[in-house]
């Protein structure tokens, strides 16, 4: 079967549209591969802008690890902004990838990796255009497996509908066994059809298969069962987690943007997992353990994506880069590196309690001293021991007075608001901190120039977490904090006027809970949004609370439940959640005492410094903590200098 490219259909649609230059393709590092030499074929979807969508690691990863494949190939697509659209449906132009502009039904499987649930909407619009019905159940033998990854993956109830598969966890390995079984099966020509081939998929580890499995519903609204429907399903899926991840350094060979885009540089990963146990954080709880990449791993990965790139910026990223037990000497051997040349170092978010003025130094000896910033979460200490985020306001001015006192003139604090327990007053602590940030930095620095902004966003429960079971508070009562601490902020002028404030109102976040926290009931309000005009609900200027609940209340009301059922509702410890049959790792026992520890405002250690708290994900992923420290240092290198393109020297 050949794919045409739809390029010609396409090309004269281009001028009529906002940055025409984002369906192009032709990227520095992109790859085409031949069509007809590859037994599989994907193609690789960010359901979101192409600004937003194409520095993704997770897509970059995949892209460039089937491309390594003589059997296989890959192809990116992203999210077409409406104008397009509408072009694409009156001149009956296909979804297609920005790579060899393929039609996404001429492939074999659609991976798209969900960093959010607001992109569901975005999913449907994909499949409408390629002609793949929107239904799993409605798919033939011809058309691509739908395959959902990312993090949104670890509760893929609401997308149940959509999809044929969700792969749970870490998908470097995962992919390449489901390029392995289609190849198989297409091979022998394709026995049993399409129900076969998910037959096979379901047995691969960390697969899930929706249309597999049976869900039964209680009078009260609640599930009363997941159960199998064939004997050759698993009862419950485990994630899948890479061990070793100086064994996958990928990407190698990092895409360059030709517009541009929210992040413009080259992101090595520098760890996964963390056992800081932040209650809210879904991210921490779902990829631990911990797994360190080495420091010369780590060095090489730089190199490697400073020559193949030319970017000028590396950022170091993890979940708490700061945490790695070799960030001083990571930090201190690429500088050296780097020094003299237009490469510079960054991180994302510090902790205050793993950042110190030398690491900070390092960061910045390029020159770049553009701010730093920490999240406390939460304004007050109890709150802060509710949702486990054991920071000080003393250790935060501590620090940010240093900072002050060596040259920084910005600050920059993220908080959450609606959080478990949450009363007013603990947000209108953020306030006072905030307040004492610039007199600090004043005293500190001897300027009164010096900044503080704080960011606050509505806080969403999260599947796999300690506050999976806790209710989430209703958009009036954030949106009424948030008024209240504005006014709290700007109640001292002399002060407030060195403080920004930027927020997200809360009706984003509640639908964000529904969709995080929904079970298969929820696909029809997804569906009915997206019929009335959904799109980039992620976007603020697209975004219609309006839709959203009337779609809630004309598709759940009539089945007993609700908007409000799925979202204000706390949740009882022995209700069958959504999710109980996709396995993270952690033991649900471990999370309701988490629980009941947060509602007691107890604090939980890091489990990497500490005797094991037994949260189970070590034993069921059959992997363990993974770090140094290694005791070696890295190595100076001949550099490239992007903006030269000549040979430097390193320090």
């Amino acid at each position: 079967m050949t794919a045409p490219s739809v390029f010609a259909d396409l090309e004269p649609l281009l001028p009529r549209v906002s940055k025409p230059v984002q369906y192009v393709g032709g990227e520095l590092n992109a790859q085409l591969k031949d069509w007809e030499s590859a037994a599989v074929r994907w193609a690789l979807m960010y359901p979101d802008a192409y600004e937003v969508g194409l520095p993704n690691q997770g897509v970059m990863i995949l892209y460039e690890l089937l491309n390594e494949r003589a059997d296989a190939l890959a192809e990116r697509c992203y999210a077409v902004w409406p104008d397009l659209e509408a072009l694409m449906r009156e001149h009956g132009v296909p979804a297609f990838t920005v790579d060899g502009h393929r039609p996404l039904g001429a492939f074999d499987l659609l991976g798209v990796s969900f960093s959010t649930e607001l992109g569901y909407t975005n999913l449907l619009t994909a499949l409408d255009l390629a002609g793949i019905p929107l239904h799993a159940t409605d798919r033939g033998i011809d058309h691509p497996v739908v395959v959902a990854g990312g993090h949104a993956a670890f509760n893929p109830e609401p997308i149940a509908d959509f999809v044929d598969v969700a792969a749970i966890g870490d998908g470097e390995e995962v992919v390449g066994d489901i390029t392995d079984v289609v190849k198989e099966w297409k091979a022998e020509g394709r026995p049993g059809g399409r129900r076969e081939l998910l037959l096979r998929l379901a047995a691969v580890d960390g697969c899930y298969v929706p249309s597999l499995y049976d869900v039964t519903y209680g009078d009260d609204g609640a599930i009363a069962a997941v159960a199998p429907l064939d004997e050759r399903v698993p009862r419950t899926v485990t994630k899948r987690t890479t061990s070793d991840l100086d064994a996958w350094p990928y990407p190698k060979q990092p895409l360059v943007p030709l517009a541009e885009t929210v992040h413009e540089r080259a992101s090595v990963e520098i760890f996964r997992g963390c056992t800081r146990g932040c209650r809210f954080c879904q991210a921490g709880m779902i990829t631990r353990p911990v797994r360190e990449r080495s420091l010369a791993g780590i060095g090489e990965m730089v190199d490697s994506a400073v020559r193949a790139s030319g970017f000028d910026e590396v950022g170091l990223l993890s979940l708490s880069s700061a945490d790695h037990s070799e960030i001083a000497e990571i930090t201190k051997g690429l500088a050296d590196r780097y020094e003299g040349t237009n490469t510079s170092l960054s991180l994302p978010s510090t902790r205050v309690d793993a950042f110190n003025i030398d690491l900070a130094n390092e960061i910045s000896r390029n020159g770049r001293r553009s701010g730093l910033t920490f999240a406390p979460e939460g304004g007050s200490e109890r709150i802060r021991r509710v949702i486990n985020k054991m920071v000080s306001e003393e250790d935060l001015i501590r620090t940010v007075s240093e900072a002050f006192a060596q040259g920084w003139r910005q600050v920059k604090l993220y908080f959450m608001c609606g959080l478990p327990t949450e009363e007013d007053e603990d947000v209108l602590e953020i306030a006072g901190m905030a307040h004492r940030v610039i007199q600090a930095g004043r005293a500190a620095s001897g300027h009164n120039d010096v900044r503080c902004t704080i960011s606050i966003g509505g806080f969403v429960p999260k599947p796999h977490t300690p506050f999976q079971w806790a209710a989430q508070a209703h958009p009036d009562v954030v949106d009424e904090r948030l008024r209240k601490l504005r006014a709290a902020v700007n109640s001292n002028r002399k002060l407030g006027r060195n403080v920004g404030m930027r927020y997200h109102d809360g009706q984003p976040s509640l639908i964000e809970g529904l969709l995080a926290r929904g079970d298969r009931r929820v696909g029809r309000v997804i569906e009915q949004v997206w019929r009335d005009g959904g799109r980039f609900d992620g976007w603020s200027e697209h975004f219609s609370y309006e839709r959203w609940t009337g779609a809630a209340a004309t598709e759940l009301e009539p089945l007993g439940v609700s908007l409000d059922w799925f979202t204000t509702r706390e949740r009882g410890r022995d209700e069958v959640l959504p999710w109980d049959h996709l396995d993270s790792g952690l033991e649900r026992d471990w999370l309701w005492d988490d629980w009941q520890d947060a509602l007691s405002g107890r604090e939980q250690d890091d489990c990497r410094w500490t005797p094991c708290f037994d949260c189970g994900v070590c034993p069921s992923t059959g992997t363990d903590i993974e770090v140094g420290p290694s005791g070696t240092t890295l190595i100076p290198l001949t550099v490239v200098n992007p903006l030269s393109g000549g040979p430097g020297t390193s320090g």
